[in-house]
């Protein structure tokens, strides 16, 4: 009762070897950070959801375009990220009609403003997304460098003893064991995390994709 009261869990992280305690506070880092990560992301792309589904409704209303676009002008952080593509786009338009270009000019600059906008917005929405897939692909690995650090070290303690027993060995294993239950731990939230928000931010490209086709289609029209 004695021994089994010894081995607990604080006990194992007090009295672990430093290089595996080290593995436990790096992993334990990269767990804040991935959580901290995984809870703004959540919130930004709900936000982007939600913005884009309501200034879909706007645009779809049939109202006039150039109000709509200075109504977006003024709040564009309000609107999200398919109300800037727009903005960009109809901005490029507006300016394209006032100096009598072409009709290819016209949609030329519409399309190279959005696409570029596009790209700003689709940075921006996949932001710390690489860092969720390095600590999902890393932290089993570094849980699995302590585990075997863990072991190593039990074992090497051994030598030193004339007779080996299963109490003297079950404190190394245990913390081994440990760094690597804190390497799952740091991992499976964030590679769980990272496929669902890579799933999101996909279906909000193809949203804003099919957006720019079928503003430039608009557009075209006005300029026939």
């Amino acid at each position: 009762m004695h021994a089994s009261s010894d081995i607990s869990l604080l006990s194992l992280l007090v009295n672990a070897s430093v290089p595996v305690q080290l593995v436990m506070l790096i992993l334990l880092g990269v767990s804040v950070l991935s959580w901290t990560y995984i809870f703004s992301k959540r919130a930004a792309l709900k936000r982007a959801n939600e913005q884009t589904r309501r200034f879909e409704d706007d645009f779809w209303a049939g109202g006039d375009l150039s109000v709509l676009q200075q109504s977006v002008a003024t709040r564009r952080d309000e609107h999200g990220a398919l109300a800037r593509i727009f903005d960009s786009g109809m901005t490029e338009f507006i300016k394209a009609r006032r100096s009598n270009g072409t009709s290819d000019a016209l949609l030329d600059g519409p399309r190279r403003a959005m696409r570029a906008t596009y790209q700003r917005e689709m940075d921006g929405l996949e932001s710390h997304l690489n860092f969720l897939a390095s600590a999902g692909s890393v932290s089993p690995y570094i849980g699995l460098l302590g585990t075997v650090w863990g072991i190593m070290h039990a074992f090497l303690g051994l030598s030193t003893m004339q007779q080996a027993t299963l109490s003297a060995v079950a404190p190394g294993i245990a913390e081994a064991l440990i760094a690597t239950a804190i390497g799952l731990f740091a991992a499976i939230p964030a590679v769980i995390a990272y496929n669902r928000y890579t799933n999101e931010i996909d279906r909000l490209s193809i949203r804003f994709d099919s957006f720019i086709d079928e503003f430039l289609n608009i557009l075209q029209r006005q300029v026939r």
